[in-house]
Parts: C-alpha cells; sequence; structure tokens
C-alpha cells in the first residue's frame, strides 16, 4: 500500500504540475457538452420555403400559414416560375419547394381531389424525412378539417352530428420530446470515455519518452502496483468531471434525474476502469505519444459511431449490432439514458454491468501481463 501511495503521489504531481493538461481535464470536458449538446441534434429547427402560389385563394394562403404557424418553416421566396424555386434549391437557399396549382381550392370545397407538390432538398436523407414528416402531419390536418366542414355543410345539424376520433399523445420519459434530453447523457459518456482513454493511453508511453520509464523498471514495484498507480489518478479525474457534467445536466439542461445517482456513480467507475485498461492496454504497445494517440483515436470513432449516440443500434446492420456486445460505450451510453430518463434499477441494467465488468477486468489483465518490466 505504501508503494501503490507513492505512486499515486507522484503521479498527482506530474498531472498538476503540467499547466497546459488542466483545462484539458477540467476545462474542456464543460464547454464540449455545452457545444455538442447544442450542435449534435436532429431536430428540426428552421426550413427555409420556396412558395409558388397559382391559385391565390383564402385556402392557398391557409396553407402557407399553417406551415409557418409551426415555428420550423420560414418563407424565404415567394415565386410564380418553378424554374426560379428550383434555382434557389440548387444554390442551397431553400430546402423545400411548396407548389400549390390554380383551382385547388375549389377542387377541395367540391370533395374533389387536390393535388399539391413538395419538392425537398433531400442531400441530408434524415433532414429531408423529417420535413416530409412534418409537411404531411400539417397538410393531414387542414385536410380533415376541410372535410368537416365539407360534411357541416352537406348535412343539417338535426339529422346528423359530425364526429371524429381524438387522439391524444402522452410521451413518457421526455414528455416535450426535447432533443437535447436525449443527447447530454450520451454526450456525457462520451466526453469521460475521451478523457479516460487517450489520457491512460499516453501514460506509459510519455515515460518511455522522457526516459523515466527505466528507472521504475529497476525499482522492486511490482507490475499490479505500477499499473494502479497509472489508473487510479485519471480515474478520479475522470470521476470529477462526470459529476461536474451531470451538474451541468440537471441544472444547466434541466436532464431529469429519475433514477439513482449511486447506481450512475458505481457503473460509471466499473466503466472508467475498464476503458482506462484499454488505454493503458494501448500504451503497452505502442512505442510514442503519436501512435497511442492514433490507436486511441481510430478506437474512439469506432466506439461512438456504434454506440448507439447519434443513430438507434436497432437500426443498424446485424453484423454492427453484433460489434456493439464488445462496445463497452455503446453499454453505458443506454445505462445512462435508462437511469437517468426511464429510472432503471439494477433489475434492468445488470447484464449490461455485468458485461462491462467482464471487459474490464480482461483488458486490466492483459494490459497487466502485457507490461514488460525488469525487476531489480
Amino acid at each position: 500500500m505504501k508503494i501503490i501511495r507513492v505512486l499515486l503521489q507522484k503521479e498527482f504531481l506530474q498531472i498538476f504540475r503540467n499547466k497546459s493538461m488542466l483545462p484539458i481535464l477540467f476545462v474542456m470536458p464543460v464547454v464540449q457538452l455545452l457545444v455538442l449538446s447544442f450542435a449534435a441534434t436532429y431536430e428540426l429547427k428552421e426550413v427555409d420555403v420556396a412558395l409558388i402560389d397559382n391559385d391565390q385563394s383564402a385556402l392557398s394562403r391557409e396553407v402557407m400559414s399553417r406551415f409557418q404557424a409551426t415555428g420550423y418553416f420560414n418563407l424565404e421566396l415567394e415565386t410564380f416560375h418553378y424554374a426560379e424555386a428550383m434555382m434557389a434549391m440548387d444554390q442551397g437557399e431553400v430546402s423545400l419547394i411548396l407548389e400549390i396549382p390554380s383551382g385547388f381550392q375549389t377542387r377541395v370545397r367540391e370533395g374533389r381531389v387536390a393535388d399539391l407538390q413538395l419538392v425537398i432538398d433531400a442531400v441530408d436523407g434524415s433532414t429531408a424525412g423529417l420535413i416530409q414528416s412534418y409537411s404531411t402531419s400539417i397538410l393531414k390536418d387542414l385536410n380533415a378539417e376541410q372535410m368537416r366542414k365539407i360534411q357541416m355543410e352537406s348535412y343539417s345539424p338535426q339529422v346528423q352530428k359530425v364526429k371524429s376520433i381524438q387522439v391524444i399523445p402522452q410521451n413518457w420519459y421526455n414528455p416535450d420530446l426535447d432533443y437535447i434530453t436525449f443527447m447530454v447523457p450520451g454526450i456525457l459518456v462520451v466526453l469521460v470515455s475521451m478523457i479516460g482513454l487517450f489520457l491512460s493511453g499516453m501514460n506509459i508511453v510519455r515515460e518511455q519518452e522522457i526516459g523515466t520509464i527505466e528507472q521504475l523498471n529497476v525499482t522492486p514495484i511490482r507490475k499490479y502496483q505500477f499499473m494502479i498507480g497509472k489508473l487510479l489518478p485519471f480515474w478520479v479525474i475522470g470521476m470529477i468531471d462526470l459529476l461536474i457534467g451531470l451538474i451541468l445536466a440537471r441544472y444547466g439542461f434541466n436532464i431529469p434525474f429519475l433514477g439513482s445517482l449511486i447506481t450512475v456513480l458505481i457503473v460509471a467507475g466499473i466503466f472508467l476502469i475498464t476503458i482506462q485498461s484499454l488505454g493503458l492496454l494501448i500504451s503497452t504497445i505502442t512505442h510514442t505519444q503519436q501512435q497511442a494517440m492514433f490507436i486511441a483515436w481510430f478506437l474512439m470513432v469506432i466506439f461512438i459511431l456504434m454506440g448507439g449516440l447519434f443513430t438507434p443500434i436497432e437500426s443498424m446492420p446485424m453484423w454492427a449490432q453484433n460489434l456493439t456486445y464488445i462496445n463497452p460505450v455503446a453499454y453505458f451510453i443506454k445505462i445512462m439514458r435508462m437511469v437517468l430518463l426511464k429510472g432503471a434499477g439494477w433489475p434492468e441494467i445488470q447484464f449490461m454491468v455485468y458485461g462491462i465488468t467482464a471487459m474490464g477486468s480482461a483488458l486490466l489483465l492483459i494490459s497487466i501481463n502485457k507490461y514488460k518490466k525488469t525487476v531489480a
């Protein structure tokens, strides 16, 4: 224990003497959380629309006003020429062309088929899908309202009353459908992972580059003591960063904490050991910090893209879904969302925790075994 205490003292002194590292450890995660939480979103904020209103009727004007009333659609261009609207779309000035043909109101009032044309810029497929979904919903509501008016005009109120089915949606866990609520727990996991993987990945190899590894190798320090001394300082810093992020998530982004904070911290502690063990393994098989950084970044990109942060794992091909079983980041992102947003407890997350623990144990044993030490 005395040897480990001395190693920990050495590591903490080395960390806090490096003035350029302190902002990376404590300032960068906060800035990244603030930036990514607002930037990494698939919410539809504002769609610029080109309107071609060939009908010039009260109903055609109501169609556009319905779009604008949602707050998502902005009338950028109003023209009678389709070529002009297409030019605006080609130049990226508009994402949607709404074309209303002449005689539109007359057809609707007579109960006949009335066509509308929506031309959507689908370079970004996800955004195009949202535009189509929102537009379809607006037009369906308008159509239903017009049909009710026609029915009321066709029948006497004493003979028949128009009845309709009302659907009242209730959204669980994220009632306001706020995308930030969904993203922040996952972004917290990514930031903690980056700190744990990158810094531990460059730890041992940095000792090699500055020439102090030889001095440590000729001491009676055992390999497991050396690894613990390298792992614990960044584990403590990672937990502090996570706590700062959780406070910011709760009071800055109003993320609901429906589950147990103790559960989150316990799982986070196990996860950090796992991700740092992978970093230490990288550090034992590389010879320069540049090599360690490249390998760590390569793995981190895979972990993020296949971790369910931006796209659901269920939407991935089957081979990609199978790979997530060995992705600790995917497990922890799911656990964070389940505990914080759904109030999940140990029964719901226990098998994922077992998976993280198994990976962490294996990686730590392998990294200890891979570290080559000359005993005095």
